[in-house]
């Protein structure tokens, strides 16, 4: 009869705080990896027309360029570190900036395959038909 009077168990184990966001350096991280998501409006690879390829060809290109540079400034920076300092940088840092600069590189690659994608055929180079052949955009 005891049993009855003590308040339910799953009322006390539930947790009555709302979830908290994700983490925006873990959403960034996550992200920067994954060259599947493309940016926000963001044209689609298969259906884009060639104005969008060249559109988002020139955004991926600038972005890499920042990119690389922030990697070259990095590592100009951990050259007066001392080791442990530079060691977590190594850790750390240099990961994230690497994998977001490899997202754009491959993100810029699939917008160059959709601007040859638009060429005719005879204004290609050899070099784009294997390009073309090996880029999931035209599977």
């Amino acid at each position: 009869m005891l049993i009855f009077l003590r308040l339910p168990v799953y009322l006390v184990s539930m947790s009555s705080t709302p979830t908290l966001p994700e983490r925006p350096d873990i959403v960034a991280a996550t992200r920067g990896g994954d060259d599947s998501i493309g940016m926000d409006g963001e044209a689609d690879l298969v259906t884009a027309s060639l104005d969008q390829a060249l559109f988002w060809r020139k955004i991926y290109t600038e972005i890499l360029t920042m990119e690389e540079s922030v990697l070259r400034r990095i590592q100009q920076l951990m050259a007066d570190q001392s080791p442990e300092a530079r060691r977590e940088v190594e850790l750390t840092n240099v990961p994230v900036v690497a994998a977001q600069a490899e997202r754009f590189r491959s993100r810029l690659g699939f917008w160059e395959a959709s601007v040859r994608a638009h060429q005719p055929p005879e204004a290609r180079s050899p070099g784009d038909v294997a390009a073309l052949v090996a880029d999931p955009v035209a599977d």
